[in-house]
């Protein structure tokens, strides 16, 4: 049934003005709903403030006597996109081959390796350094440290001596420049000194630190170090990012010296700290570009610039806000909240924080053009980090960017796709040379120099080649959630067809039944017991392997429908579409087989659960097919019998597979397993160590509970708990460019409003309800609970 709904024209149009002047936005909830605030200093790194502008970012301790702020920029690498390209040939891959069909598991294993792997060139992100500022402070007392996620800034204040002091730290997009004031009510003024250094770099030829003036450091260098294999030590070489950072003082009154790595500060009551930085890799002169940044804010004082970055980073923060009740708790500091859930209380309020978090974290370590959040996002304290805080393409790098479109920051992908262009160039290659295919491939692992092909130490961990083909669901998801037909045409379009040519390439007949199969395979870092009762991980056409197939060439087609296209090569798709196994297979035991088979498993509860891929983030399972649903419910809960979901980033994956089964009970159970397990003090992940993809997921995964709209129609809150009775969420994004308001009461639906920019016709599903709804461009639609309710 068709519904017009011209009674609500009416009512909506009286509120036209009112969402577009106010939109439904944080701003509706207390200031206190975006703040995280602590009673105590940091302890330790994971316990410190992140602030970012998507380039250039920090994390703040809040220490009153020894204050450390850890620096980072987001391309400071080591070595150069010149560092190899293919290394195995078509002769190599033949061979390969043989052995899997012939059952020699084992020897294609260590075959993948020697042949293809370029082994131990994994390169670490590193951090740019430190500043440490040694306060003369006695008698701290009414201490607090805070960061507050809608004005992008962390403020440490206390009294010393009974005189209140503030340190205020942000990182500005619009002026490019970290920030950091110093203020204090004693008519005396404060003593203090401040430098810069690098952490196992203090002499190190490579980077130096002086002062050219007055009020001036300035730390310069270039990064030579990679982080090599997972378990191996550090290797120097002697090329890599260069960089200059420069700090630049400002105080009144007082005197200022500076000498070496050093700047002291005696009787100042105010000082403002610019810290500007940039690279090679950014800027061929880039001191010449540091000039330019610091000449912009010679007419600009602290206010100035304060009230700038906080409107360019509030125009997308408050585009979503969540409120879910709990708002008392927010008299007690955060770590206090956190050790409640711990120990088995509800906090409605801090999993809306924690969500909200999650934007705020992509806003801040990935912007248009900077380069994409990476394993640790912006944040990262080492030389050589915990898995080279590089990019992983087996669900972490695509895993920091699931909130993007339902979170409406879309264009905060941007970056995930310069980077993805980067590498379909230099996949072309390798899938030419190594493979001796046409279009584009990337393998499992990869840095800033977009390296596409195989870093693998074992068949089980780095040898899967379906990389390229997650990153290309990006595109097509970019485009269903913006409309965009000029991104569809111009990148997703081209990004989808590289790898759809390369897949075409590389299928293969299976001689048993005729049918299409990917060989060799992997499931990412699983393995399976072969006959002889042995670990092996090569085979013949895994789950996740055809399902991420089955999608490209899915998606390539569809792009090609919308874009009118219909040439040789759509046909030839669409035939090997049919004629491809199906990557959707139930065990004896009801279970989706991972492998072309039923294998025996080493690792029962293995933290991935690569062949749910179909569910989320792909659409293939939903709940259309009750068998493939059931089917999906007992491979996670087989994985969590034996203890899966052990790191952060996993257990947040089932958050949202559980969202997409539609079951709110264990989505919840799981949203409070991951507050309780997988966040440190700061709320940021615990893969251990910190891994930012956990944040991300965790945001989705609301997201996911709250509104779902891949299944061609709005599904409204579709795992709602019901300990969430009453609460609200706006400014959600579903496919389609529909931006969605969302408010219910004790567990029941109160009102929906739809914004589209353009006209469309669309269904909705509230529970069993389903009805049709029509759109007219920017004239939201309001909808009660009461219509939904009653109404088939």
């Amino acid at each position: 049934m068709k519904y017009h709904l011209h009674v609500f024209r009416f009512f909506a149009s009286l509120l036209v003005l009112l969402l577009s002047s106010i939109p439904a936005t944080a701003q509706s909830l207390p200031e206190n709903q975006h703040i995280l605030w602590y009673e105590s200093p940091a302890e330790s790194w994971d316990h410190a403030l992140p602030v970012g502008n998507g380039r250039l970012g920090a994390m703040v301790f809040g220490d009153p006597k020894n204050e450390r702020i850890q620096l980072n920029e987001d391309s400071l690498w080591p070595g150069g996109p010149d560092w190899g390209n293919s290394k195995g040939t078509p002769e190599d891959l033949a061979e390969l081959r043989k052995f899997i069909e012939t059952g020699q598991f084992h020897l294609a294993d260590s075959l993948i390796v020697e042949r293809f792997s370029y082994k131990g060139v994994a390169r670490s992100h590193q951090t740019m350094g430190d500043l440490f500022i040694e306060y003369k402070n006695d008698n701290i007392t009414d201490y607090r440290r805070e960061l507050n996620l809608e004005k992008a800034i962390t403020t440490t204040t206390y009294k010393a001596d009974g005189h209140k002091v503030s340190q205020e730290i942000f990182s500005s997009a619009p002026n490019d420049v970290l920030v950091v004031r110093i203020k204090t009510e004693n008519p005396e003024g404060m003593d203090f000194k401040l430098s810069l250094s690098r952490p196992k770099d203090q002499g190190h030829p490579t980077v130096k630190v002086s002062s050219p003036k007055q009020n001036m450091l300035k730390m310069e260098g270039m990064i030579t170090q990679y982080g090599g294999a997972r378990n191996s030590e550090p290797v120097e070489i002697d090329y890599g990012v260069s960089f200059e950072t420069i700090l630049k003082a400002e105080s009144t009154p007082g005197t200022v010296t500076s000498g070496g790595d050093t700047m002291t500060f005696e009787n100042v009551q105010e000082t403002t700290l610019y810290i500007v930085s940039s690279t090679s890799f950014y800027h061929d002169d880039y001191s010449r570009n540091n000039e330019k940044t610091l000449e912009n804010l010679d007419n600009k004082d602290f206010e100035k610039v304060f009230l700038e970055h906080t409107k360019d980073h509030k125009t997308y923060y408050n585009r979503t806000s969540i409120d879910l009740g709990h708002h008392e708790l927010n008299k007690l500091s955060t770590t206090e909240r956190l050790q409640r859930v711990k120990n088995g209380k509800k906090d409605r309020d801090l999993v809306a924080k924690l969500c909200q978090f999650g934007r705020y974290l992509l806003i801040s370590s990935s912007r248009p053009g900077t380069n994409p959040a990476n394993l640790q996002g912006l944040w990262n304290e080492h030389i050589q980090a915990p898995w080279n805080a590089d990019y992983h393409l087996n669900i972490n790098l695509q895993m920091n960017y699931w909130p993007a479109g339902p979170a409406n920051l879309s264009e905060f992908q941007e970056p995930l796709f310069d980077f993805t262009d980067r590498l379909i160039e230099r996949g072309k290659i390798l899938a030419r040379e190594q493979y001796g295919m046409s279009g584009t491939v990337a393998h499992q692992t990869t840095d800033l120099w977009a390296a596409p092909w195989m870093q693998a130490e074992t068949a089980y961990w780095g040898s899967w080649i379906h990389g390229g083909g997650w990153l290309a669901q990006h595109y097509w998801e970019h485009y269903r959630f913006t409309q965009d037909t000029t991104f569809l045409k111009e990148r997703a379009y081209p990004a989808l067809k590289a790898y759809a040519e390369f897949y075409s390439d590389w299928l293969t007949e299976d001689p048993r039944d005729g049918s299409l199969i990917s060989t060799p395979e992997t499931s990412p870092e699983n393995r399976y017991l072969a006959p002889d009762g042995e670990p092996a991980a090569l085979s013949r056409g895994t789950a996740m392997g055809h399902q991420i197939i089955t999608e490209v060439f899915d998606n390539t087609i569809e792009s090609a429908n919308i874009l009118g296209k219909s040439d040789e090569f759509i046909q030839k798709i669409k035939a090997q579409r049919a004629q491809l196994r199906p990557g959707l297979q139930i065990g004896a035991d009801g279970r989706l087989l991972e492998w072309d088979r039923e294998y025996e498993e080493p690792e029962k509860g293995h933290r991935h659960i690569s062949h749910l891929y179909a569910l989320h983030p792909g659409d293939d399972i939903t709940s259309q097919d009750p068998k493939l649903f059931e089917a999906a419910r007992k491979t996670i809960e087989h994985r969590l019998e034996h203890g899966g979901a052990g790191p952060g980033w996993s257990r947040a994956w089932v958050i949202n597979f559980y969202a997409r089964l539609l079951d709110a009970k264990a989505a919840k159970e799981h949203v409070n397993l991951f507050m309780q397990r997988s966040i440190y003090p700061n709320l940021l992940d615990i893969h251990p160590p910190f891994q930012i993809d956990g944040n991300f997921g965790f945001t989705a995964g609301i997201a996911e509970m709250l509104l779902q709209s891949h299944e061609g129609f709005l599904r409204i809150l579709p795992a709602l708990p019901e300990e969430w009775k009453t609460g609200s969420i706006k400014g959600l994004k579903a496919r389609g460019n529909i931006e969605v308001n969302i408010s219910w009461k004790e567990g029941k639906l109160q009102e929906l409003i739809l914004n589209s920019p353009e006209d469309q016709t669309i269904r909705i599903k509230y529970g069993e309800k389903e009805i049709r709804v029509e759109l007219k461009k920017n004239n939201p639609v309001i909808l009660t609970g009461e219509l939904l309710n009653g109404n088939k």
